[in-house]
């Protein structure tokens, strides 16, 4: 019998379980990330520690979800950047279209500076541009 500290996290299940939903049901996976120096992302676009992705594969290119991370390339304000997700940063996986999806435990606190600005937030990953403050995250709801 495994025990429950030497299995692996269910978390790239999921993601890749709910990315693959959406992407079948024909709506567009967003995750939550929550931001810290392990975290490869444009920090122009990270609001309150945070950071929301378009991880389409119309948004995305190269786009690999392994155990370990969620790695693709992505266009924002026209400039192709590389993003690295680590697991562990992902604290939800939602459809845009109609918020279902789900919510993972936040992943504990970093003490490092994570380079938030005050009017960045939810991206699209292609040519995107930093919406609104007033962007807000959508109530996840379950998925039936």
């Amino acid at each position: 019998m495994v025990s429950d500290s030497s299995s692996t996290s269910t978390r790239p299940y999921l993601v890749r379980a709910l990315h693959e939903w959406c992407t079948d049901n024909g709506f567009t996976p967003y995750v939550t990330v929550s931001v810290d120096d392990s975290v490869q992302v444009p920090r122009e676009y990270v609001n309150n520690g945070e950071i929301v992705l378009n991880v389409s594969f119309d948004a995305t290119s190269g786009m690999q979800l392994s155990n370990e991370f969620i790695q693709f390339k992505a266009r924002f304000g026209g400039v192709a950047r590389d993003i690295v997700v680590p697991m562990g940063r992902v604290m939800a996986i939602y459809a845009r279209e109609n918020g279902q999806g789900m919510a993972f435990p936040a992943p504990v606190a970093s003490t490092e500076a994570t380079g938030s600005k005050p009017d960045a937030g939810e991206t699209s990953g292609t040519d995107a541009t930093p919406p609104s403050a007033s962007a807000s995250r959508p109530q996840l709801k379950r998925i039936k």
